[in-house]
């Protein structure tokens, strides 16, 4: 897809050299909506959430970019664009490559105005961070990875300064355990607010989204780690100086899989995309059609073509037709025949933006009580903007 300059959005700095109000983003990967809208119901014990929302603004729901995981998303959050823009078109870069590094993104960021502005800034473990204009930064890298940690000496390697590892730990001598968790990264955080003041910290916390994939979403399991997140917000908002906001975001929802159809098994010309398969010409449309009338090919709603307008991506732009998965069901793009099988997680993302919701909550001294209708994950960089004094336009 041509993206034409005019296309592109520029941040235009306020000018001024201290925050308007110090301003803490805790992403939760995976932090499905649904956690929050069906507490009660759930009887999730998430004192802290709970005060976020009572207290401060929060959206009914955030509708996401295509596709829906994970670095594509945190880019969003900070850039305020469709990933065909700002250019992290998913977590890996064919034909192996990860997107890692921060040069890698094509346009402006919330963190690089908040630096050129003269605002201190940090950020730990956010995706596509590496060589950011962040004055404290553990960047999301690794050589090994287990669930949602990373191996803390790579993230070492990458650190700004370089001894930020070192500082951390003469404070907490645990933190620099050999997998870095959301543990060790809210040490992390607790060590910037407590020593080094930051006007903006980004912070992402990666085990409930880890769970998920394991156990699938709102099992026991990933509801004790949502509760054991809160504990680790809860130690954070302790720490937040005076006058300081906090928001709570993340990237997408989660559904439980249970069964991949490898749509390519039927018909090698559709194109299959995790929880979407698309239709290049006619004849493949009509053949989906039918292929929709059987419920073990996993085939779910045809997306409306205004629909598909709305989420611009790296896939044809006019198809024929456009399907998402059924419930509990996404598609494979194997090279063999079988047609069914069984998924290696039981949770996942990267299905059509409009199966499910992430969230935005936002609290602080100066923020009214308010419940917010649904809106895009790409508003979400202009609102944290505006706590910070800068524009977005």
């Amino acid at each position: 897809m041509k993206i034409h300059a005019s296309a592109v959005f520029f941040l235009f700095l306020a000018g001024s050299l201290a925050a308007k109000q110090p301003l803490v983003v805790i992403s939760v990967d995976g932090l499905d909506n649904r956690y929050l809208a069906d507490a009660d119901q759930m009887r999730l014990r998430i004192p802290n959430l709970r005060k976020l929302m009572r207290e401060g603004e929060y959206s009914k729901g955030v509708v996401g970019v295509f596709p829906t995981v994970t670095w594509p998303s945190h880019t969003t959050l900070i850039t305020g664009v469709d990933p065909v823009v700002h250019g992290i078109l998913s977590n890996w870069r064919p034909p192996g490559d990860r997107y890692l590094e921060y040069s890698q993104i094509k346009v402006p960021t919330l963190l690089g105005a908040a630096h050129a502005a003269g605002l201190k800034t940090a950020s730990i473990t956010w995706p596509v961070t590496v060589g950011a204009p962040s004055d404290f930064n553990l960047p999301e890298y690794f050589d090994k990875r287990q669930g949602g940690s990373m191996d803390t000496r790579a993230v070492e390697r990458k650190s700004q300064p370089a001894d930020l590892v070192e500082r951390i730990s003469r404070e907490y001598p645990s933190f620099p355990q050999e997998w870095m968790d959301d543990r060790t990264r809210t040490l992390a955080a607790i060590y910037l607010l407590r020593h080094e003041h930051p006007d903006l910290l980004l912070i992402h916390l990666v085990d409930l989204d880890s769970e998920e994939h394991e156990n699938g979403p709102f099992t026991r399991e990933a509801n004790a780690i949502l509760e054991r997140t809160d504990e680790l917000i809860g130690s954070i908002l302790e720490q937040l100086p005076h006058g300081s906001a906090l928001a709570v975001v993340s990237d997408h929802g989660f559904e439980r899989v249970d069964k991949m159809v490898n749509i390519k098994s039927i018909a090698p010309n559709f194109l299959a995309m995790g929880g979407v398969v698309v239709a290049t010409d006619a004849a493949s449309a009509d053949a989906l059609r039918r292929l929709r009338a059987d419920p073990q090919n996993g085939i779910g709603r045809e997306i409306p073509a205004e629909e598909y307008a709305r989420f611009p991506s790296n896939l044809p732009a006019h198809p024929a037709a456009v399907f998402e998965s059924a419930d509990h069901v996404m598609f494979s793009s194997a090279q063999g025949k079988e047609l069914i099988s069984k998924p290696q997680e039981i949770g996942n993302h990267g299905h059509w933006p409009m199966r499910y919701r992430s969230v935005f909550v936002l609290w602080g001294a100066s923020i009214p009580h308010e419940q917010l209708p649904e809106f895009s994950i790409k508003e979400i960089a202009g609102r944290l903007a505006s706590v910070l004094d800068i524009r977005i336009q």
